[in-house]
């Protein structure tokens, strides 16, 4: 098929380069012209395992380019909207500026009978409400909608190979065109025993921001349960095993620390909150509220147990271990990890932090903060040492060998991955969050 993907930032260019791999012919565009020049010399603008090589080859098939010219649109039967939709300055709400302006542009340069897809997380209402301005001089189109659920960090697998597809058509119908288009669109995926939902539109809008506050919860009951414990000497990890092995539970999401950030969960559950304030449903979604501060909590109770070891702040060296909000990304959008080190700063502590590829991004974000370029750098003569991002080559650390690097045996481990035994029978301090 001919798709167009409006929108080459994170969603809209990994949905790009794996639709070219399925076989279609896609045109990428975006305003940005410096990020279209990366992205047609087959550079990916930001850190994806997996993206660059599959960029090279779409380009390299002749079946991906990209573009600034909105006119490129015309080329493509199917569009797919995958623009941000940030949080709104000072408000909750979700930001769909962009979404509107892409959808016009779609309307512009479109023929009668393409069909539009989002891909965005949007609020509840707004498929419907992109329908109503459809006037009778606008060429015809259908309007879909399409979740993502992509993980950063394992977005190209997602993509190729997604754990299930949610079809959002008018009135649910299978046999809608646009439902029709998106099953050829994801031909392979299906054939190979992906589950398939259609539905209505509102729906598949809930559906995202759905899974997104539950995950979110999950992350912040278990972090309460980490307050309780670290009152009560219980252990939060042997908890989160315990009654992660109830099938009703499981235990996946249940990791104990300094708690969710990024572009995605942060933003969308407040989304949420303001658009159930709007349909006046409040209370619905009260519960999220606290999902959020428990959140927060957590980088501050990090910070604070920074000081509770060192005594005292200023002046002290603390060898902060990761910036991204999670391995294997460079996103540092609402990292608990960068807030934690910016905290830690702006109290008078000397930090110098290390991330395999979030660095320049943290730096952009607070050009005062002190980078290298290896965790040995950042533990050399440290008194302080605090995981907060769990990237293999930390998670790794040899406890005996990393003693020799800093001047005090202190650690914090943020995210619960480490083994508290070889740390402390190497001569320790070790604290993790909610453990004894």
């Amino acid at each position: 098929m001919r798709l167009s993907v409006v929108g080459c930032g994170y969603l809209g260019a990994v949905h790009a380069a794996a639709m070219a791999d399925l076989g279609h012919d896609v045109v990428g565009v975006d305003v940005d012209a410096r990020k279209v020049a990366q992205l047609a010399r087959g550079e990916a603008p930001f850190f994806e395992p997996g993206l660059q090589e599959l960029l090279l080859s779409g380009l390299r098939s002749g079946r991906l380019r990209f573009s600034t010219d909105p006119g490129a649109l015309s080329s493509a039967d199917l569009h797919f909207i995958a623009v941000g939709t940030p949080q709104l300055s000072g408000r909750a709400g979700a930001d769909l500026s962009y979404v509107d302006a892409a959808f016009a542009q779609v309307l512009a340069h479109g023929k009668d009978g393409d069909v539009v897809v989002g891909k965005s997380t949007v609020p509840v209402g707004t498929v419907e409400r992109l329908s109503a301005t459809v006037g009778d001089d606008d060429p015809r189109v259908t309007l879909a909608w399409n979740p993502e659920f992509l993980r950063e960090g394992h977005a190209v697998a997602d993509s190729l190979t997604p754990d299930r597809l949610v079809f959002g058509v008018a009135d649910g119908a299978r046999d809608d065109a646009a439902a029709a288009g998106l099953a050829q669109v994801y031909e392979k995926p299906l054939r190979d025993g992906t589950p398939l939902i259609v539905t209505d539109w509102a729906t598949a809008e809930l559906v995202k921001v759905a899974a997104n506050a539950f995950l979110a919860t999950k992350i912040s009951f278990i972090n309460a349960m980490a307050e309780i414990a670290e009152a009560t000497g219980a252990d939060v990890t042997q908890l989160a095993d315990a009654i992660g092995h109830d099938a009703r539970i499981g235990r996946r999401f249940l990791n104990a620390g300094v708690g969710f950030g990024g572009g995605c969960l942060p933003k969308d559950i407040r989304a949420f909150q303001a658009r159930a304030v709007e349909l006046g449903l409040a209370d619905s979604v009260v519960f999220l509220d606290e999902v959020d501060k428990i959140n927060l909590r957590r980088r501050a109770r990090v910070v604070e147990l920074a000081g509770e070891l060192l005594g005292s702040t200023p002046g002290r060296r603390v060898a902060v271990l990761g910036l991204a909000f999670k391995p294997d990304s460079d996103d540092v959008r609402d990292s608990p990890a960068l807030e934690v080190a910016c905290a830690l700063r702006a109290a008078g502590a000397e930090v110098v932090a290390a991330d395999p590829h979030a660095a320049a991004n943290a730096r952009a974000r607070d050009p005062e903060l002190v980078t290298v370029d290896s965790a040995e750098e950042a533990l050399a003569g440290a008194e302080l040492v605090i995981l907060l991002t769990e990237w293999r080559e930390f998670r790794e650390l040899d406890p005996a060998r990393t003693a020799q690097l800093v001047s005090g045996r202190r650690i914090i481990d943020a995210r619960n991955v480490l083994d508290p035994e070889a740390w402390i029978g190497a001569g320790w301090e070790y604290r993790g969050l909610g453990r004894r």
